[in-house]
Formats: C-alpha cells, structure tokens, sequence
C-alpha cells in the first residue's frame, strides 16, 4: 500500500496494561494524556479496556457513538473521537473495541482508511487496555511500540504482572517492559516493589526489565476521582500532580526520533498485524 506523506509523522504508541484490575491505570492514562498535552504533544487516548468505558466515567464523558459504529461503517472515525481535558482526543471504546480482535479484510482496510484520515499530527496514542492476561490485553501490547506496566504493592498486583510479562515474554518474544509503581508512599517503597518483580523475573526468565518511576498514594486521587475531574487539573499542586508531570517529562525525554517511527496507519496496521500473533 502506498504511504501518504501523512505516514511519515513520527507517533509514539504506548500500551498501558496490568496484571490485574484496580491498580488505578486508566487515572494514570488519563492524567499522564494531559500532562504530555500541556507539554506541546498532540495526544490520543484509545480506550482498550473492553465494555467497562472506564476512561468514559472517569473523565465525566458521554460518547454517543464509539468504534463499533465505525467498524459497522455507519461513522467516520473522527465523528466518534471525542475531546477531552486540555484537549485531549478520545477514541471511545464500548463493546465495540471487541471486534478488533476478529475483524475481516473489508474491516480492517476501512479501519486503516479512518484512522489515516484524521486531520493534523499526532504525536502519542495512549492505550488503556483491560486487567489481566486475556487475548485482547495481548493483542494491544503487541501492536505498541512500548509497553508500560502498572503496579502496587499488593501481592496479587505482583503475581497478576509477573504473569502478564511471563505470557508476553515467552509466547511472543515480547522483551521490553517499563515498570511503573503506582500508590505508594515514595521512592524507596516504589523501588523495593520494582525490586521484587525484578528479581523473578531476572530469575525465571532471564528478563531485564526497566524502571519508570512511581506515583505515590495521594488522597487527592481519590477526590478527583469522585468529582470525574483529572486530579492534574483539580489538584495541580498535589503530590500525584507533580509526579505526573515529571513522568510525562521523563517519557517525553526519552523518545527517540531516529527509532520511533510512523503514522496512525503504520500503527494502526501493526495493531491489526498483532492479531495473527496471538491467534486471532
């Protein structure tokens, strides 16, 4: 297929998963979006986590249409996205993103199509996938550039993410995993978790994986959450605040123009490509 010029923007897709669910991913989506926003990126969110429209709550949103109605042909992708906080693009979910997972040729191509189509640059797509280690949460790993796992230190968080990098590691050669703490009181319980996790995985799977940082427990959070306002923009003050815009400085940091390269169809078509990986 012939690229248009519109395939040669550099964009950066990030998979934000966990091993299991109520470890605050998708506040950590929505607020890391926002920070990278307010730092001169143009970013989407691509909400991933299967029927639950999390990221629809959390942000106080009500989509009227969602992918299923471009998958159905009956909408063009940009009458779906919608504009969050700090101008924000969302790709809503619903039941719809199901059907990514089991599309035919005819689907896949007007996919690719509506994503190419979206006026101006993009320069991150945000995924927010589902909890745990099903085929659609692999399906949305694959098809990233990068790979960021949320986790606490709650035992269960522990496993449940060992288990998710295990599956991703050796079934699918997946090997770069960025580690993000979330809800802890600093950076020496963040890094003793970190600590744990790495220290299993170095042992059974012979698997170097990266620190990225942490978020630290915040009641603030919690306030925000209640009120569906991103605590960035409710609480700028906070201790979760500033370490989101820290982390959104960090990633941004980190991106390498000379390796990170394509358009939304280049990502698009490796996501759909992630699909015969996994068996789809």
């Amino acid at each position: 297929m012939r690229r248009s010029r519109h395939s040669r923007r550099y964009l950066r897709t990030i998979t934000v998963t966990s091993g299991k669910g109520g470890v605050g991913k998708t506040n950590i989506v929505a607020n890391l979006a926002i920070s990278l926003q307010r730092q001169g990126r143009k970013v989407m969110i691509f909400d991933a986590d299967l029927g639950l429209c999390n990221m629809d709550v959390l942000l106080g949103l009500s989509p009227r249409y969602n992918i299923q109605h471009v998958i159905n042909g009956d909408k063009r992708l940009k009458d779906i996205v919608v504009k969050g906080p700090a101008g924000v693009l969302i790709v809503p979910a619903s039941s719809g993103i199901e059907e990514l997972t089991n599309l035919n040729e005819i689907q896949k191509l007007r996919l690719l199509e509506e994503f190419e189509s979206l006026p101006g640059r993009i320069d991150y797509i945000l995924i927010d996938t589902g909890a745990g280690i099903s085929t659609n949460v692999t399906f949305f790993c694959l098809g990233a550039q990068e790979i960021i796992v949320v986790v606490t230190s709650e035992p269960t968080s522990l496993t449940d993410s060992y288990a998710l990098i295990k599956i991703l590691y050796t079934k699918y050669q997946e090997k770069n995993f960025k580690i993000l703490i979330n809800n802890v009181s600093g950076e020496s319980e963040a890094k003793e978790v970190f600590r744990r996790l790495q220290l299993v995985t170095e042992r059974f799977l012979n698997l170097s994986i990266d620190y990225l940082g942490f978020i630290p427990h915040d009641l603030s959070i919690q306030r925000a959450v209640k009120i569906q306002n991103p605590v960035l923009l409710r609480y700028p003050d906070s201790p979760s605040s500033r370490a989101f815009v820290d982390l959104a400085k960090r990633i941004d940091h980190t991106n390498d123009k000379k390796t990170v390269k394509g358009g939304l169809q280049f990502f698009f078509g490796n996501l759909l490509g992630a699909g015969e990986n996994v068996g789809i």
